[in-house]
């Protein structure tokens, strides 16, 4: 996640909405819920961060944010996304988690790790090359 504004404004409030791989509806059941949400109160108490208002849907999640002095939403942000994508996929993978979806869940997450070692990021100055290694 990049912010445009990171260095105007890291104080401010911000509007974040992020959302699962492939829009898969793995916030439908309350493990991973709960998961996000002792994440979330983790960044809360250790990082800095404000949570001003919040929503979880089956796929998506949206915060109205802030942080403290000295830390930046995005800095924030990433080791939350970090840290709870590792650990809803280590609960997804968990013999004693009654997932039903567990081998979809997990062929699509490695489908998208794929994909995404195929592409590399490359800064031209102020332009920005993708190039998709096959």
């Amino acid at each position: 996640m990049a912010f445009a504004r990171r260095k105007q404004n890291p104080e401010g409030l911000y509007f974040i909405t992020f959302a699962t791989v492939q829009w898969v509806d793995v916030f439908t059941r309350r493990t991973y819920i709960d998961i996000v949400l002792e994440s979330l109160k983790y960044c809360q108490k250790e990082k800095g961060l404000r949570i001003h208002a919040w929503c979880i849907m089956s796929n998506h999640i949206h915060l109205i944010i802030s942080t403290k002095f000295g830390s930046h939403p995005s800095d924030v942000l990433r080791d939350f996304k970090k840290f709870t994508s590792k650990q809803i996929i280590a609960a997804i993978e968990d013999k004693e988690n009654p997932e039903s979806r567990r081998g979809w869940l997990l062929w699509i997450f490695r489908q998208a790790g794929k994909q995404m070692l195929r592409i590399q990021l490359i800064n031209f100055g102020n332009r920005r090359t993708i190039l998709l290694n096959s």
